[in-house]
C-alpha cells in the first residue's frame, strides 16, 4: 500500500468503446490524473489513454478533486476506486472541547471492507486520532500518476544546451 499526494483532477472522457458482445457504444468514464492545472490534466488524460481510443474521444470535464491524497493497492485484485471521509479528532487545549476536521482520500480496494482495512493500515500507523465517516464506491475507472516535465529534464544533463554542446566536442 502506498499513499501519494499531489494534485489530482477527476476527467470525463467520451469515447466509442467496443462492447463484450462486438458492438461499439459511446461512453463516457471517469478518469483521474495529477497536474498543475486544467490544461496540464487535460493533457495527460489524452496522452494516457490515446492507445485505447480507435475512433478518438473527447475531454467533456475536467475538475479538481476534493482529496488530495490516494491510497494505491498492490494487490492485482483491488479493481475499484472508493472515496473515504475522515475525521480526524483533536481536543482544543483551552475549551478541552473535541474538535473534528474531515478530509476525503481515494482507497483502491475490491470492496467496502477491504478500503476500510487499508485505510486502517495507513492511518493506524499515524498518531492522530480519526474516524471513518463514510467509504462510497465511485465511478471511476482508473487513476495515472505522472512524472513532471522538470523531472524529466533533470534527468538528462541539467547545463544549458550550449553548455552540453561544448562538452560533446572535447
Amino acid at each position: 500500500m502506498r499513499a501519494i499526494s499531489a494534485n489530482w483532477f477527476e476527467t470525463k472522457v467520451r469515447y466509442t468503446k467496443q462492447m463484450e458482445d462486438g458492438l461499439e457504444k459511446d461512453v463516457t468514464e471517469t478518469y483521474v490524473v495529477d497536474a498543475d492545472g486544467f490544461a496540464e490534466a487535460e493533457a495527460n488524460i489524452n496522452e494516457e489513454m490515446e492507445p485505447y481510443f480507435h475512433g478518438g474521444s473527447t475531454v467533456k470535464n475536467i475538475s479538481p478533486a476534493s482529496y488530495r491524497e490516494i491510497f494505491f493497492s498492490d494487490f492485482d485484485n483491488d479493481d475499484k476506486w472508493y472515496k473515504a471521509k475522515l475525521q480526524f479528532i483533536t481536543i482544543d487545549e483551552k475549551t478541552s472541547k473535541e474538535k473534528r476536521t474531515s478530509q476525503y482520500f481515494l482507497v483502491q480496494a475490491a470492496s467496502i471492507q477491504g478500503a476500510v482495512k487499508h485505510i486502517e493500515e495507513v492511518q493506524g500507523a499515524g498518531m492522530m486520532d480519526y474516524v471513518i465517516a463514510s467509504v462510497a464506491e465511485t465511478q471511476i475507472m482508473d487513476v495515472f500518476e505522472h512524472v513532471k516535465t522538470a523531472a524529466k529534464k533533470l534527468e538528462k544533463n541539467d547545463k544549458p544546451e550550449y553548455e552540453q554542446a561544448e562538452e560533446e566536442k572535447k
